[in-house]
């Protein structure tokens, strides 16, 4: 519910469609504040509220996205890597080899980064984690279902890490800034998720034009300017016969 009162009013409002990554307000009722840790809030009735600090902010921040990217017992930094890299830039990930071990259970309490950096020392594994592996460890702070800690497996949370063009993250906030560096591909990306919607089938190549003509002519990077673009799109007013 918070989600699709974020969204609904993104649109409504005509925001900047990377105000999707760098909202510093949600909706919540006050059992999701509770989770949230947010004060003042009473009653199941939802209601905007402006956050205090940097920690959540956005998508990247809410309780949906941060559960559907984990697995029912743990947070798993390779899945939120990998959804932030493929669905927010448009980057498509590298296919995994044949054979790759899976996460082992540890015989003692650890954190994820720690089981995880003793998985990344198989080189078939490094190569592929170092792409998309640090996105998802920025947002280690927040556990399987969002809530915010600061401790994992009796170990400190360290949501620190290099993306490959050597960007230095240390946490969500650095995480939502690194993607606001690259809202042109953010933009396209959210462009061509919106237009797949529209016409109710998956892009093609031929329809590539017609996501850069949307893009470049949504200056103003509002909700308006995309939507328009995509109804008098090519793509969204013609189809191509048999």
């Amino acid at each position: 519910r918070e989600t699709e009162l974020f969204l609904e009013a993104q649109v409504r409002d005509d925001a900047v469609v990377t105000d999707l990554l760098s909202a510093n307000y949600t909706f919540v009722n006050d059992r999701l504040a509770a989770h949230y840790s947010i004060p003042n809030v009473q009653g199941g009735e939802f209601r905007k509220v402006t956050f205090g600090d940097n920690r959540r902010g956005g998508l990247l921040g809410q309780g949906t996205l941060l559960t559907v990217t984990s697995f029912n017992n743990r947070t798993s930094a390779v899945v939120r890597g990998k959804y932030i890299r493929e669905l927010l830039l448009g980057v498509p990930n590298p296919v995994m080899p044949p054979n790759v071990p899976a996460l082992r259970e540890p015989e003692a309490p650890m954190s994820y980064r720690s089981r995880i950096e003793q998985h990344r020392k198989n080189p078939v594994c490094s190569t592929c984690h170092a792409s998309f592996e640090p996105l998802g460890i920025a947002l280690e702070n927040f556990d399987g279902i969002g809530r915010w800690r600061t401790t994992d497996g009796g170990e400190g949370v360290d949501p620190s890490g290099v993306l490959v063009d050597g960007t230095t993250l240390t946490g969500p906030a650095d995480l939502r800034a690194a993607l606001l560096e690259r809202r042109e591909a953010v933009v396209s990306s959210l462009t061509e998720k919106v237009l797949s919607f529209a016409i109710g089938r998956n892009l093609e190549f031929y329809d590539m034009a017609s996501v850069r003509r949307i893009v470049a002519g949504a200056t103003d990077l509002k909700w308006s300017s995309v939507l328009i673009g995509i109804v008098t799109s090519t793509s969204f007013q013609m189809t191509r016969l048999p």
